[in-house]
């Protein structure tokens, strides 16, 4: 018999190896012959770094960065060695939870993310799967783009600064210092929305108010940005010409072409105003491919491999709900599973009435692993929430 586990973090109780390895304990105590295999699971946002540097035994590397405020901050990126990948999160540079006090959308910059990705760069990396979610930016990915050697002028060719406040200003791209190195590598970016850069669906009007956008100033913002984008829409178009464009990544995602060679505006397809913007700087200036956070995830810990030869794969997370029947972790490990007949099992800390509906969605069966009354801090207690994943898969696994 063989068991795939790929279970998501139990926040603030186990992470997601130590779900899965409390799991594959129960498992053997019932079926010391099976083959079990563990990976780490996570959904491309928070947390994806630290689960996937635990499950492949990655390298961790801490650098200061300039912080989304102009503040220096401590970021973080793993490199993953047998997948020849590096991983972050722009959240680690940039991120919304970086800002305690009152937000400035204007002054919010990426640029800490750039650093992040030029330090990789010059310690050798190539290869880049990022996670763009939790962003305090509404800059469309100018500050990333400055720290990796893009220069914005304004009308009179004076270098422009950081932050939403220069995109009304840009009127010239300057890519004379840009690190050559950009051209050998590939980017794939978890990115879960489908908004567009600009109007009423785009990054100022819809994400913009968490950030500190407000009524009287978003459409100045939003009308800055458009401007930004038929700039850079303009120097990317001549690129393109003179046959100096970066080339895309290989593999599919969003892409700027459409049947009859119609190119269509980066700043109109989906996803571009992701994360305040930054998923246009992304695409347009980098190449990147812009994937759902599961597919991506998914992908990169090759799940699909694993599970051509499975019987049972285990899959959960902390609360499974009708939230979680929409497409959440568990849900795509079990979509994924049930393109090969395996039977899918899901274990939790809690679940409600709603999580049925992940009976339609693929999950054959899923338990609650709180085995009595009990306290939500002794329920979160990693050393309780082991051992309570552990006997619960124990029976569950008597039975099968």
């Amino acid at each position: 018999m063989k068991v795939v586990i790929a279970i998501d973090s139990f926040k603030g109780s186990m992470t997601s190896m130590e779900a899965g390895n409390a799991a594959k304990s129960g498992i053997l105590k019932a079926c010391p012959e099976a083959n079990v295999v563990v990976k780490p699971l996570a959904d491309g946002g928070e947390g994806t770094t630290e689960a996937l540097m635990e499950g492949f035994g990655g390298e961790k590397h801490l650098i200061q960065v300039t912080g989304p405020m102009e503040n220096p901050v401590t970021a973080m990126y793993a490199y993953l060695p047998g997948e020849e990948t590096v991983i972050m999160e722009m959240a680690s540079a940039a991120g919304i939870t970086l800002i305690p006090g009152e937000k400035n959308p204007l002054k919010a910059t990426t640029f800490g993310v750039g650093e992040m990705i030029k330090d990789a760069i010059e310690k050798g990396y190539r290869k880049f799967i990022v996670g763009i979610g939790g962003s305090a930016t509404n800059d469309g990915g100018m500050g990333m783009l400055q720290a990796l050697g893009y220069t914005f002028l304004d009308c009179e060719n004076r270098p422009l600064g950081l932050g939403a406040q220069a995109l009304s200003h840009v009127a010239k791209i300057d890519d004379s210092q840009v690190l050559p190195q950009l051209k050998e590598c590939s980017f794939r970016v978890a990115c879960d929305v489908r908004n567009p850069l600009c109007g009423p669906q785009g990054a100022t009007y819809v994400f913009g108010p968490q950030k500190g956008v407000t009524e009287s100033m978003r459409a100045d913002l939003d009308r800055a940005m458009m401007g930004y984008a038929e700039v850079a829409e303009n120097y990317l178009h001549k690129k393109e010409l003179s046959g100096c464009a970066i080339e895309p990544a290989e593999g599919g995602g969003v892409s700027n072409s459409q049947a009859g060679g119609t190119i269509v505006p980066y700043a109109s397809l989906p996803g571009t105003g992701a994360a305040g913007g930054l998923g246009f700087a992304f695409l347009a200036f980098l190449g990147a491919e812009l994937v759902p956070g599961i597919e991506l995830i998914l992908d990169a810990i090759r799940l699909e491999n694993e599970l051509q030869d499975a019987d049972y794969v285990l899959t959960g997370e902390g609360r499974l709900d009708g939230q979680t029947a929409m497409g959440k972790v568990p849900v795509g490990v079990a979509k994924l599973a049930k393109k090969y007949g395996c039977k899918v099992l899901a274990f939790a800390g809690a679940v409600t009435p709603e999580a049925r509906e992940c009976n339609e969605q693929g999950i054959d069966a899923f338990f609650p692993i709180v085995r009595g009354v009990t306290t939500l801090e002794q329920a979160m207690d990693t050393d309780n929430a082991v051992r309570n994943m552990s006997d619960t898969v124990e029976q569950v696994f008597r039975l099968l």
